[in-house]
């Protein structure tokens, strides 16, 4: 696929910037509230399973690409909220569907 690099650098900095609003600080929350890492991991079940099973051809698209693409539109809709990302883990604990979502994206994205 022409251009992939390009692709794959540029989700990895999608992906990178998510990490540390929503991956590292939900998974620093999850290590305290144990509600929150299985939100999460459930989260991040059902996205592995719609980029898998809903998206054609998604064995020949890098994985950090699908992820990236999957956030992106998360987080244009939170910009349209103008919501922000929980930032102790007790707000992690009452955290909304797509602030999950998205730490769900960034659990699987540590293994591409």
């Amino acid at each position: 696929m022409p251009g992939s690099a390009l692709l794959v650098v540029s989700a990895r900095k999608t992906l990178n910037r998510l990490q540390r609003t929503h991956g590292v600080p939900a998974l620093s929350a999850g290590q305290e509230f144990p509600g929150v890492a299985a939100a999460v991991d459930q989260h991040a079940a059902a996205v592995r399973d719609i980029l898998d099973l809903g998206v054609e051809n998604s064995g020949t698209v890098p994985p950090s690409v699908l992820l990236a693409g999957y956030a992106r539109g998360l987080i244009e809709d939170l910009r349209d909220l103008d919501e922000h990302a929980p930032e102790t883990a007790e707000e992690w604990q009452c955290a909304d569907w797509m602030h999950l979502r998205l730490a769900g994206v960034c659990s699987l994205a540590r293994n591409v």
